[in-house]
Formats: C-alpha cells, structure tokens, sequence
C-alpha cells in the first residue's frame, strides 16, 4: 500500500490531481472553511455554484481505512462528493465515447483538512479508496429508487486496462465488486443492454446482474 506522502503520490497542490489528467466534465475546487476556537464551518454546496449537477438525493458514507467503492458507472446521473473527515483518493475512468477525454482516467486526492469538493458527469466510471477512516457526503442526480434496478453497473477495480495506479492493490471490497467484470466485458455488456432497450426489449438477466443491487 502507498500512503501519503510517499514519492510516487506526489500531486499538483492546486488541483489534487495524482494521476492522469481532467477528465471532460470533471469539477475540483478546494472549499474555504471559517475556523475560531470552536471549530469550523465550511460551505459545500450552493444552487449558483456550477457544480454541473441538480442534486435529488444526498448520502452520508462512512468508510473504514483501506475500504475501495467501486468502481460504479452510472448512464444517466451526475455525481457530486466532499471528504468531511479523512483521506481518500477517487479514481475516474471516462467511458463516454463522445467525450474528448473518451478512455482517460483521473486519479484525485480528497482530504477533510482542506475540504474540496469534487462532481462528475454520468458515464464516467468511479470508484474511492479511503487512506484512514473517512467520511464523505455525495449527491447524485436521480434517486437510488430509480436508478438501483438498472443503472448501478460496475468494473473491477483493479483491471490493468484501466491505467489507474491505485495505491492498494489489496484493499476491502464488497462481494459485489470483487466479482465486477473487467473493462473489455463491462463494455460488451453495455453494448447488449443498448441494443436491447433500442429494440424495446428486456435485456438478459446476465446483463441487468451487473446494472442493479448495491447503494455504494
């Protein structure tokens, strides 16, 4: 496991970034905390910000130290997050094929001590890694009511087509994403669930196994 601080984490201090580059539609920006002796107050989030989503639901995630969430890929829903406490890093893989940066990956650091806030657009894959325990706050753009039945896909982290350089090879993971599919077969899969929903049908259940079940 690589921890802060170590030579191959070493990152542009104003923008986080660890690995990759800016994917097309990613936000960063570090936030401005009010501190005096109590503590601190800090702004997260503001309608007139152009955070590149309109929030329907907000989640609170608790995260123990090594935990990796991921990686997600969600079809129609944007996705907002902020560290409150701990560190983590978040690792985008943009599977857009009209996109720009189409097959770049982003690798972002997150830290509570100097809250960011960090958005993303709908078809990017993502996934976070949490260096301690940790406590993050994210919005997404549609509900898990609508979306969880058929737009909550998934990746294995660690596929090597990916090019993200994790800093754990080994961390905790769900059952679910230790069975994710790699890249190549993720992609499969969308293409049979596209061509199913063009032609008015269900897709197989092999395919809609991958798209459902799991908040985070």
């Amino acid at each position: 496991m690589i921890l802060p601080g170590d030579d191959r984490l070493e990152s542009d201090e104003e923008t986080a970034l660890t690995s990759g580059s800016w994917i097309d539609g990613i936000q960063h920006e570090f936030l401005s905390p009010h501190r005096d002796n109590r503590g601190s107050f800090t702004e997260i989030f503001y309608n007139s910000w152009d955070t590149g989503i309109e929030p329907r639901q907000w989640s609170a995630v608790n995260s123990m130290t090594r935990v990796l969430r991921g990686m997600h890929l969600h079809l129609r829903h944007d996705e907002y997050i902020c560290i409150l406490k701990g560190m983590a890093c978040v690792g985008l893989y943009d599977l857009r094929k009209s996109s720009p940066t189409y097959k770049s990956h982003s690798l972002v650091e997150l830290n509570g001590d100097r809250p960011a806030r960090l958005s993303f657009p709908a078809g990017v894959l993502h996934a976070w890694y949490f260096y301690e325990d940790s406590i993050h706050i994210q919005a997404v753009s549609e509900t898990f009511e609508t979306y969880g039945q058929d737009d909550n896909w998934g990746c294995y982290f660690g596929d090597p087509e990916l090019g993200i350089p994790w800093p754990d090879l080994n961390p905790i993971l769900s059952q679910r994403a230790r069975n994710f599919p790699n890249l190549d077969a993720l992609a499969e899969l969308l293409d049979e669930y596209a061509a199913a929903r063009e032609c008015g049908v269900v897709a197989d259940e092999s395919v809609t196994r991958y798209a459902s079940t799991e908040v985070i």
